[in-house]
């Protein structure tokens, strides 16, 4: 079964996805990774000198790449390639969709525990001005979220738990 995890940036996707696909020992592919090594530049290089529009056919096609791969997989998507184009059509065709449904006020005390770098969206922000980022973010993009065929709320949420949802799929 392939299994995507979707929800907002710091949700947990690729920490959590990792776990889950060693658990059950699956490849675990992460979209912005595959991005990264297919076009040679950060997700971050691509948004600054193409813009989003063409970041999110990139990501499209390979998502639609992976999803045409026979065999299962754990797959962390980007917090918006769930927002874009029929994607969260084609998860749900192709796999179980698992939204990670984690509190911004959360999210935003990760944030500040991350290496921001890495995030360039909340660089330089405390966690007031990322906490309203995220709720806004969520509120937008909660229409697709909510399509995933299992939502998983709390902060607390474990691979193990995870795991345990893919496998009660598949018996």
């Amino acid at each position: 079964m392939k299994v995507f995890l979707i929800g907002l940036p710091g949700s947990g996707k690729s920490t959590l996805g990792r776990a889950v696909a060693h658990l059950l020992r699956r490849p675990f592919v992460d979209l912005d990774g595959e991005i990264v090594k297919g076009e040679g530049k950060s997700v971050h290089q691509i948004f600054g000198s193409l813009g989003e529009a063409p970041f999110r056919k990139i990501e499209k096609h390979y998502l639609e790449k992976w999803c045409a791969r026979p065999g299962p997989f754990i797959m962390a998507t980007g917090g918006g390639a769930p927002c874009h184009f029929n994607n969260m059509e084609l998860i749900n065709e192709t796999g179980t969709s698992i939204f990670l449904d984690v509190r911004p006020e959360v999210i935003a005390l990760r944030m500040l525990g991350m290496e921001l770098a890495k995030r360039p969206l909340f660089a330089g922000q405390d966690a007031t001005t990322i906490q309203g980022r995220v709720q806004k973010m969520r509120e937008e993009r909660l229409p697709y979220y909510a399509q995933a065929r299992i939502v998983l709320s709390g902060e607390r949420l474990t691979a193990q738990a995870i795991a345990e949802e893919v496998l009660a799929l598949e018996a």
